[in-house]
């Protein structure tokens, strides 16, 4: 199979014919219209994406972000792209591989520094949760405990629930206070209105459809009971910024990532009684300090001139070593833009 040709099947909006494999089982909430599917082979070429990269910061020049030299400058560098020989190099061809199979070789790193949504979400999980009084608290998705530490902080009594067992190996070595449970978004292996807080972070975007997780979270929260839900934002998403993996034989594989918007969270929620308290987009501005997806971001972002002459860096390093290249062109993109989707909901009394 040629590196270089479009993969058969997929669209320019990341759907394709080819159906993701799901962890449990495809969509057991089928609703009027068919749930989404990803491309199963994702290709991915560096020339392209720092194109793209381009053209994003012109569409933002298009509409009156910047003035007509900024407009100049990428064209310029388009034409400086597209005759840089170190970038015309094919492109990388990346499965698609299940949550499960994801986070087995994901658990080993996941708490490793150089995440930055950890460092967004993990102060508002304290602040929107602190006022409430202590109780028990459902870390649904809770991987390798990283919340569920946060809540047992505040003061509740903890519950956590995975699917993979290797981040629930690590969640009990971080709180063995706690009580951790193997299972599914959409099979929670507790009772109806058993606990007093939810959160699940980082997890709904990995799923198609979110009215069966959204209502199993609504099923065992206590009437008055709050639901926190943190996701990615389909803003970051749709600039690249979706979890990697090397697969055990070495091969480039990619979790699933779903674009969510608010309508979704809310057709989810709305219907099995979750009441919105509110909704943040937290993102590179809104903490005040500069914040950037990565170390590799931050830099690119303190330079202005393009270094056209770089190597692209190996794929494990997507997108992030690809900014430094057109630093202009990546800050005006990223600048502004939201990291998480973050939601309180309360369930009617």
């Amino acid at each position: 199979m040629s590196r270089e040709r479009r993969i058969s099947g997929a669209r320019g909006d990341g759907v394709g014919r080819h159906a993701l494999p799901h962890g449990d089982a495809d969509n057991p909430w089928p609703g009027p219209e068919a749930a989404p599917t990803l491309a199963f082979v994702v290709y991915q070429r560096p020339l392209g994406y720092l194109l793209g990269l381009e053209g994003a910061a012109l569409l933002r020049a298009f509409i009156g972000d910047h003035d007509p030299a900024f407009t100049e400058q990428r064209i310029a560098e388009i034409r400086r792209l597209l005759r840089t020989p170190g970038l015309d190099v094919a492109g990388v061809e990346a499965t698609r591989v299940t949550t499960l199979e994801g986070y087995a070789v994901w658990s080993a790193s996941y708490d490793d520094p150089g995440n930055g949504l950890f460092a967004i979400d993990e102060p508002l999980v304290r602040r929107l949760l602190g006022p409430l009084p202590p109780g028990l608290a459902l870390d649904a998705a809770c991987g390798t405990g990283r919340l569920s530490a946060a809540l047992a902080a505040m003061g509740h009594r903890v519950v956590g629930v995975d699917s993979s067992s290797d981040m629930l190996t690590r969640a009990r070595l971080r709180l063995p206070q706690a009580r951790f449970l193997e299972g599914d978004l959409h099979r929670l292996p507790l009772g109806d209105a058993s606990v007093d807080i939810v959160v699940c972070a980082l997890a709904l975007t990995h799923l198609p459809d979110l009215r069966a997780p959204v209502a199993e979270l609504a099923r065992v929260v206590r009437p008055g009971g709050h639901v926190l839900i943190v996701d990615v934002h389909h803003e970051l998403l749709s600039l690249g910024s979706v979890p990697r993996i090397r697969r055990p034989d070495g091969q480039p594989g990619m979790l699933p990532g779903y674009r969510h918007r608010a309508s979704d969270y809310l057709d989810a929620a709305l219907p099995v009684g979750l009441e919105v308290r509110r909704c943040v987009e937290p993102g590179k501005e809104s903490r005040g300090d500069g914040e950037t997806p990565t170390d590799e971001a931050d830099v690119a972002a303190d330079r202005s001139e393009p270094d056209v002459g770089a190597d692209p860096g190996p794929w494990d390093a997507w997108p992030w070593s690809l900014m430094g290249i057109v630093p202009a062109a990546a800050e005006a993109v990223w600048k502004g833009t939201p990291s998480l989707m973050v939601w309180l909901f309360q369930r009617r009394p």
